[in-house]
């Protein structure tokens, strides 16, 4: 009996295998094929790439305002630094504290709007120890983002919107004007070099991370060091000197207006308005009359070249 599935000249017959299927020769063809595709507006995930879209307050700056940078343990330098940070930001704490009254800020308002006086001192002691905090966490910890509250907070202290003369937070400090000039002339001098030093804490932690990683090849890194060191003593006189013009604003201008006239250089000593908000106005725009005037001069260019002379 011959097998269902042979013919007669005995030849495998696999047509039953094609039974209701369609036999093509060719491929199939792909322009069929992607007619037959379902059309869809979901693209695939992983085909698009992670955009940053950045806030209006990046937009505003030009970019990120913190970035978040991890480093490693902390060299040398970067340890001095922080330990000269530490203890700047511990004297200005106390400056703070000392040169920045309760009267006249927005809580000392709020307080007496309460009717419990207590308050806004506490408040305000609250906001420093708060600095204090923020800024030794971001020191230690090399975190931006707690260095920027820190700097915040310990600027919104001194902030007074019912003032109109020098008062301390401390009875007894001396009453002199020039006394009081100096010292808030040291309180800023102190606040600019905290931001100094901290800054420096995270420009050399990024240089010694991108070092040690071999991320980049630094040459002469000694000799950076060494010209951060002089570029700290040439802060603090810079910042006594602006600080001045503008503290000292109510006897600059007596000791001008005095070549001309004595009798309106004797009123201008006795007037108030120097010593109030107008004066620190007046004062500011001084600063940056001399600023600008540097600028217009190119003073940064001229001071690079003969550094490039010298060298």
């Amino acid at each position: 009996m011959a097998d269902d599935n042979t013919t007669e000249e005995g030849v495998n017959d696999t047509a039953h295998l094609y039974e209701g299927k369609r036999v093509s020769s060719a491929p199939p063809s792909r322009r069929k094929a992607a007619g037959r595709l379902k059309s869809g507006n979901e693209i695939p995930k992983d085909a698009v790439p992670e955009v940053h879209v950045p806030t209006i307050i990046e937009s505003f700056f030009g970019g990120p305002i913190v970035n978040t940078t991890k480093f490693l343990p902390p060299d040398k330098m970067v340890a001095s630094l922080q330990m000269g940070s530490a203890g700047t930001l511990l004297i200005l704490c106390i400056l703070t504290f000392m040169v920045t009254p309760v009267s006249g800020t927005a809580w000392f308002a709020l307080s007496n709007m309460l009717g419990m006086q207590t308050l806004g001192g506490v408040l305000h002691l609250i906001i420093i120890l708060s600095g204090l905090i923020g800024g030794m966490y971001g020191i230690f910890q090399r975190d931006q983002r707690a260095l920027l509250a820190s700097y915040t907070l310990l600027i919104l202290v001194t902030l007074r919107f019912a003032g109109s003369k020098v008062d301390f937070g401390i009875g007894f400090l001396p009453e002199g004007e020039i006394y009081q000039k100096m010292l808030l002339l040291l309180y800023a001098v102190v606040l600019v070099m905290y931001m100094e030093l901290t800054s420096g804490i995270i420009r050399f932690s990024m240089l010694d991370t991108s070092i040690r990683t071999g991320e980049v090849y630094v040459m002469q890194v000694n000799k950076i060091t060494s010209r951060y060191h002089k570029s700290l003593l040439i802060t603090p006189v810079i910042a006594a000197s602006v600080a001045g013009l503008t503290l000292l604003i109510n006897l600059i201008i007596p000791a001008f207006v005095g070549i001309f006239d004595d009798v309106s250089a004797m009123r201008l000593r006795e007037s108030v308005e120097l010593t109030s908000v107008y004066g620190v106005a007046l004062g500011t725009v001084m600063v940056f009359t001399v600023i600008a005037a540097m600028f217009a001069v190119n003073l940064p260019l001229r001071i690079q070249q003969m550094r490039e002379k010298n060298a």
